[in-house]
């Protein structure tokens, strides 16, 4: 192999590397860092072929690539939520539309896709729970570092401007 013929296919491709890991790095999207972590992945095959160690590349391209992606894609999918217990007590039927839209949106900061259960449900992270004739709600978390997090957020001003309350419960308090 003549590194001489294929140096200038050969250096921008190198030059991809760092430029693609200090993105993935500085990344604060945890999907944008997925894809990242793809792009770098496919690069250092490609790097790899060219160079000609193809065994390097394809075990790259599989293990690398491939399998690490889709594993964090998994964890990404499975931990990226807050899983929140609708109690009903004083309020029949669910949280109005709008009120969820509003949680929605609070939670697009930190990336978190919000999934409503019942508040019977044993791995809850907060409970919503209406107050009596008011049409405010309360949010109680479960985790202080996530109620500190969500309390520095523009959606907590929101929330509080509205009437709803944010507090932190003993997740042993969670309603059964």
């Amino acid at each position: 192999m003549n590194l001489t013929l294929e140096a200038p296919l050969l250096l921008p491709l190198t030059a991809l590397l760092p430029l693609t890991a200090i993105l993935l790095v500085a990344q604060a999207n945890p999907y944008q860092t997925l894809v990242l972590r793809g792009i770098l992945g496919a690069v250092a095959s490609l790097v790899y072929a060219l160079l000609g160690a193809a065994d390097v590349a394809l075990t790259e391209a599989l293990v690398g690539t491939l399998l690490s992606t889709t594993l964090y894609a998994v964890a990404l999918r499975s931990s990226m939520v807050l899983r929140v217990g609708v109690a009903t007590c004083s309020v029949p039927g669910p949280p109005p539309e709008a009120l969820l839209v509003e949680l929605r949106s609070w939670l697009d900061p930190l990336h978190l896709r919000l999934e409503l259960f019942s508040p019977t449900d044993p791995d809850l992270h907060a409970v919503l729970e209406p107050a009596a004739h008011s049409g405010c709600y309360t949010l109680r978390l479960g985790s202080r570092q996530l109620l500190e997090r969500l309390a520095l957020l523009p959606g907590a001003g929101r929330w509080r401007a509205a009437g709803h309350r944010l507090e932190r419960i003993e997740i042993e308090e969670l309603p059964e």
